[in-house]
C-alpha cells in the first residue's frame, strides 16, 4: 500500500521530537537561571547536549533526515547553547558591579555561536571530505560546555568566579572566538579506536559516568580541562603546519 503524501510516519518526527525537546531544556535552563536554580540550570544544558546528539544520529538511523529539521536543530542549538549558556554564566557571576561590562562579552559569546551555526549550516551542504573528518571550530555543544566552566568550577567549590568577574568575561568570549575559529578540532567520526583496545573505551566511559554520578561538577571541570588541553595542542601543531607551508 503506497503511504499517503499528506501524512508522515510518526518515526519521521522522531527525531523533530528530540530536538524539540532539547530547546525546551535550554529554554528552562533561562527560566531556573532567573530563579537561582544554577545547579539545575547547568543540568538542562548537559540534557540539551545529550539530546543534541541523540536527534542527528536518531535522523540518520530512521532514515528521517529533512531540511526543516535539520534548520530546526540550528535553532534549538542556538538557544539551548549560545543563549542559554551565556545567560546562565550572568546570572551565576556577572551580577555584580561589573554587570554591564560582563553582558557585553555574553553577547559576543552569544553571537559567535550563531555564526558558528549559521558556517556549519553552509558547509553541510559541501561534499564531505573523508579524509579530513573534524570540525572547523568548536562545535555549539562544545562551546557551551567550555563556557559554563565558571560555573562548574563554583559548584564544584573551587572557585567563585563571582569574585573575578572580568576574568570570567573574558573567558567566555574567547569560548566564542573558538567557536568560529579556524582552528580544527577533533569530531567523534573521526576518531578510530583498535578493535583491542574498544573494550578499554567501554571501561573508560562507565568510569566516566560513575564519576558524573559521583561527583559531577568536579568531573565536568576536569573535562573541560582535558578538552583545552587537546585544542591547545591541536592549535600549536596547525601553527606550526602553517608556517611549514608558508
Amino acid at each position: 500500500m503506497t503511504p499517503r503524501r499528506d501524512t508522515l510516519s510518526f518515526v519521521q518526527l522522531v527525531p523533530n521530537l528530540v530536538t524539540i525537546m532539547g530547546m525546551c531544556a535550554g529554554l528552562s535552563a533561562i527560566r531556573y537561571t532567573f530563579d537561582g536554580r544554577f545547579e539545575l540550570a547547568a543540568a538542562l544544558i548537559i540534557l540539551a547536549a545529550i539530546l543534541d546528539g541523540m536527534d542527528g544520529l536518531l535522523a540518520r538511523k530512521l532514515n528521517a533526515a529533512t531540511s526543516f529539521g535539520a534548520e530546526l536543530d540550528s535553532f534549538s542549538d542556538f538557544v539551548s547553547f549560545g543563549v542559554a549558556p551565556g545567560v546562565l554564566v550572568f546570572g551565576y557571576a556577572l551580577t555584580g558591579p561589573m554587570a554591564g561590562f560582563g553582558w557585553v562579552f555574553v553577547l559576543v559569546f552569544a553571537v559567535c555561536a550563531c555564526l558558528r551555526l549559521a558556517r556549519f549550516n553552509i558547509s553541510r551542504t559541501a561534499p564531505e571530505d573523508a579524509g579530513h573528518r573534524h570540525f572547523v571550530g568548536v562545535p555549539a555543544p562544545a562551546g557551551a560546555m567550555l563556557g559554563l566552566l565558571p560555573v562548574y568550577a563554583g559548584l564544584a567549590g573551587l572557585v567563585d568566579p563571582s569574585r573575578f568577574p572580568v576574568l570570567t568575561a573574558f573567558y567566555l568570549a574567547v569560548v566564542g572566538l573558538l567557536m568560529v575559529s579556524r582552528l580544527p578540532t577533533p569530531s567523534l567520526k573521526g576518531i578510530r579506536i583498535k578493535r583491542e583496545y574498544a573494550i578499554w573505551v567501554l571501561v573508560g566511559m562507565s568510569v566516566f559516568v560513575g564519576l558524573l554520578f559521583l561527583r559531577t561538577w568536579i568531573t565536568l571541570v576536569v573535562t573541560d580541562l582535558i578538552y583545552l588541553g587537546v585544542l591547545g595542542t591541536l592549535a600549536m601543531r596547525h601553527l606550526r603546519k602553517q608556517k611549514g607551508t608558508s
